[in-house]
Formats: structure tokens, sequence, C-alpha cells
């Protein structure tokens, strides 16, 4: 009787691998860039102070202490000093850090729910829907977006969410016009006129083919609108139509500190540095998130 010689060769001796997921790939692509994980690193880390910012902050950030004015930093029970009238600026950064953050991702969650309608319904329909949603995004693009926030904060008056408001139907356009041109590229392909062969509906087609597809050009232009949006809440601060006090915000921690910059440059030096780092860190950020979505990446 033959005896067959089983090679150990012949068979695996592990468990086959098992393919990477599309979003694997992308996460292996973003880690290469290590400026990219720095910036998400620090955004991590600013995100977790302002979500913590009445347990980290030592003191309140309206609390006035008479006789501790100008402290200079690493003085006793203020680790960066005080201001003019005497309260924490560490206090301060950290709840302006808040004020900063929450602004800027509600306003670009609000412009991406408006931008999500009027892209997916314009590119989708098409037509005279089209036609008419472009019409009025076209009228909207051609208006100073920024000049449009000042005169929007002026007319409903300085509160957070005058700004939040303002800030949205400033920088939805822009969003709605990408998306748009992406559901117009995708509803062409294979795939797509597939499932509508088969019988899916308009709405499976776009929310189960089309928007997981559209993403990625979205989510790049979101990592890069958040910090827009801290930008532009800093200068409506500058200019005096910021979030109204006491609510601190690093536009107006610097215009107060502006003022004493040759007595007192702590007051200006701290709000700017953490302003630019933040800045820098979205940035590296949405570098990353591009390079992750690029087709041509290998």
């Amino acid at each position: 009787m033959a005896v067959t010689d089983h090679h150990a060769g012949d068979e695996p001796t592990g468990p086959v691998p098992q393919p990477r997921s599309e979003w694997s790939r992308r996460w292996g692509r973003y880690r290469r860039n290590r400026l990219a994980v720095l910036g998400l690193g620090i955004v991590t880390i600013a995100v977790l102070m302002a979500l913590t910012a009445p347990v980290l902050a030592p003191h309140g950030y309206a609390d006035i202490n008479p006789g501790q004015e100008f402290l200079p930093a690493f003085s006793p029970d203020h680790l960066m000093g005080t201001d003019l009238l005497g309260r924490d600026l560490l206090s301060r950064l950290i709840y302006s850090l808040r004020t900063a953050l929450f602004i800027a991702v509600a306003a670009e969650l609000l412009s991406l729910a408006i931008a999500f309608a009027v892209g997916l319904a314009a590119g989708y329909r098409g037509g005279k829907v089209d036609q008419w949603l472009m019409a009025g995004t076209d009228v909207m693009y051609a208006f100073p977006g920024y000049l449009f926030a000042v005169l929007l904060v002026a007319v409903m008056g300085r509160s957070t969410w005058a700004v939040i408001l303002a800030l949205t139907i400033a920088s939805w356009v822009g969003q709605s016009r990408l998306l748009r041109a992406q559901i117009m590229r995708l509803k062409t392909l294979e795939y797509v006129e597939a499932g509508r062969a088969m019988g899916a509906t308009g709405f499976t087609l776009v929310m189960r083919y089309m928007v997981p597809n559209a993403l990625g050009p979205v989510l790049v232009s979101t990592s890069f609108g958040i910090p827009a949006n801290m930008l532009a809440e800093s200068g409506l601060a500058i200019l005096g139509l910021g979030v109204a006090p006491p609510v601190p915000s690093l536009g107006t921690m610097i215009i107060d500190g502006y003022r004493f910059v040759l007595t007192d440059p702590g007051l200006i030096a701290w709000p700017v540095g953490i302003f630019v780092l933040i800045m820098l860190a979205f940035t590296w950020v949405g570098d990353g998130v591009r390079d992750a979505f690029d087709v041509d990446e290998s």
C-alpha cells in the first residue's frame, strides 16, 4: 500500500494573514507623516483640556483678585501669572481654548450638515434642482465670507451661538460644491449603476454607495476647516465682535495683551503661543489626512 509523503513545506504552518482593510491602509499612510502624528497628539491633548476645563483650571476664568495684577509667571498660585484685573492666565487660557474649539467644531459640523443637504441634492438630482441650488451657492460664494460673518455678528449681537451661526453661514458653500462634484462623479460609476439596476432606492444609492466614497475629500476639507474657524473666531474677537465678556477667547486675550506688550509681554506671548501651536497642529493633521486619502499614494 502506497504511503503518501507529506512535506512540512506543503501546508501552512500558521494562520493565514488577513487582508488589511481600506481604513487600516489609510491609517498606515497617515502614520508615515510624523508631523501629522505629532499634530494629532497635540490636538488630542487640547481637546481633553477643553473637555476637562472646570477640573484643570485652578481658578475661575472671571475671578478678579485685587492687589494681584500683573503677577509674573511662576508666581505662587498663578503658574502663568495674572492679567490687568488679577485674573489667572492659565485658567483663562484653558477656557479660551475650550471656547475656540467649541465654536470651531460646532460651526464646522453645522456647515457640514448644510453642505451635505445641498451637495447631495444638487449632485444626485441634477437638472432644475441642481441649477437652483448652485445659483444660491454662487451668490453666497461671490460674497466675502468673513465680511458676511462680521455683518451677522454685528446684527445678532455678541454671543457664542451668534459667532457659530455666522461662521457656519460663511463657510458651508465651499464644502457643498466639493460634495456636489464628488456625487456627480460617483453616480456614473459602474457599481452605482449596478445597484440601481438591482432596484436600490435613491436614498440607498446615496447613503450606501456614494457618501462613504465621497468622505475622503470632505474629511480633508473638515480638517482644514476647523483651524480656519478658529482663526476667524479670533479675528472677530480682535475686532470686538467675538464672544461677549466675561467668557474668554484667544482673540480677546491677544488684543488685551497687546496693550501691555512692552510692560508685560507674557500677557500676549502665552495666548499667541498657544494659538500658533494649535493652528500648526491642525495643519499637520490636515496634511496627514490628505496623505491618507491620496489615491495616488501606494
